[in-house]
């Protein structure tokens, strides 16, 4: 009965012991498979995006890298109840620190919204009373395409190009591309400096200094810092007469701007979510402390009575949606989703 009982006891853990070597068999396989498939992902991904390193240890840096966030928007996307969703776009192989580096407001410190005084004109749209329910001024054609800054910390030249371009086309009827390019090699003020970062302020003045900016075609954006190039910058396509600030602090005072005309505003993007945002309405966890300057071009409501602004960003079509993302408006504090309402700007045509 004894020897009975042993051979059971001795049949059982040898079982046991296949079974779990058969589990850990099958677990390697398929971590082996996850993890070539991973691979695989991350060589599509590089094609994609027209990526290509300089030797194979930089390679596996930036594969680990890319791994590290693929996760980390898998896990948000699988376990939030957000109105947004995050994807892997051309900032997947960057850390956190090389993202705020290379795409927000260059190496400025601080928060963008300590520059300037109060300009001391009367608000130009505060007596507007007619406002439609949703804008887009997409629609209307006094929007030019989604552009790409690169590696440049221009943001602040392509949120002052893009409103001039608007006005410009709402003004006159002419939708023409300005330059970045000639803000980034020709302001120079106390905050700003091209790839450096810099305010809208300053490259407002340029404008107004020279009565006007050349066009794109004519003075081509590089992404890089440059001489000023003055032959090129004695070309004028559109002017301004001035600029203003939406009152501070008031989303429903920049409300009644952006039914009128697109608006610059600073914004705090420096997180994660907004690296990776890809479509929805962000309601990101976002701080007021601004490094990066955006667009509105618009605002509207989802179907569910979420209402939002639309914002024009510079980092290309790969991200958010086309380019653009829809931000949540009219938030408990009255300095807006990550500090939009703070200090916007506009010019005046």
């Amino acid at each position: 009965m004894a020897s009975s009982f042993s051979q059971s006891f001795y049949v059982l853990a040898l079982f046991i012991i296949l079974v779990s070597w058969s589990s850990r068999v099958t677990t390697s396989r398929k971590l082996v498979e996850l993890e070539a498939c991973s691979r695989e992902r991350h060589e599509q991904w590089m094609m994609e995006h027209g990526k290509d390193y300089m030797d194979d240890a930089e390679k596996e840096k930036r594969y680990q890298i890319y791994r590290e966030n693929v996760e980390f928007i898998e896990s948000f996307n699988a376990n939030n109840n957000e109105t947004f969703k995050l994807g892997v776009n051309q900032f997947a192989d960057k850390t956190f620190e090389e993202f705020k580096s290379s795409a927000l407001n260059g190496n400025k410190k601080g928060s963008l919204d300590l520059l300037g005084t109060e300009i001391e004109k009367p608000f130009k749209y505060e007596n507007v009373t007619e406002i439609p329910e949703t804008m887009d001024w997409r629609q209307r054609g006094a929007v030019t395409p989604i552009k790409d800054q690169n590696v440049c910390g221009s943001c602040w030249a392509f949120a002052t190009v893009a409103i001039t371009e608007s006005i410009h086309q709402i003004t006159t009827g002419k939708l023409e591309s300005l330059s970045e390019q000639e803000l980034i090699d020709c302001v120079r003020g106390e905050k700003t400096s091209g790839c450096d970062g810099g305010y809208m302020e300053d490259a407002f003045k340029f404008i107004l200094r020279k009565k006007g900016i050349a066009s794109e075609a004519k003075y081509p954006y590089k992404g890089v810092d440059r001489t000023c190039n003055s032959t090129i910058e004695a070309n004028t396509t559109a002017s301004i007469k001035g600029y203003q600030m939406v009152p501070r602090n008031n989303e429903t005072a920049l409300l009644q701007a952006v039914a009128n005309q697109p608006v610059g505003v600073y914004v705090e993007a420096g997180h994660r979510a907004f690296q990776f945002y890809s479509g929805g309405v962000f309601t990101g966890k976002c701080r007021t402390k601004t490094d990066h300057v955006v667009a509105i071009v618009g605002y509207g409501s989802t179907k569910e009575g979420i209402k939002y602004w639309i914002v024009k960003n510079s980092w290309g079509t790969n991200w958010g949606e086309k380019g653009y993302m829809r931000m949540k408006r009219d938030i408990i504090s009255k300095k807006g989703l990550c500090g939009l309402a703070k200090k916007p700007l506009y010019p005046i045509a």
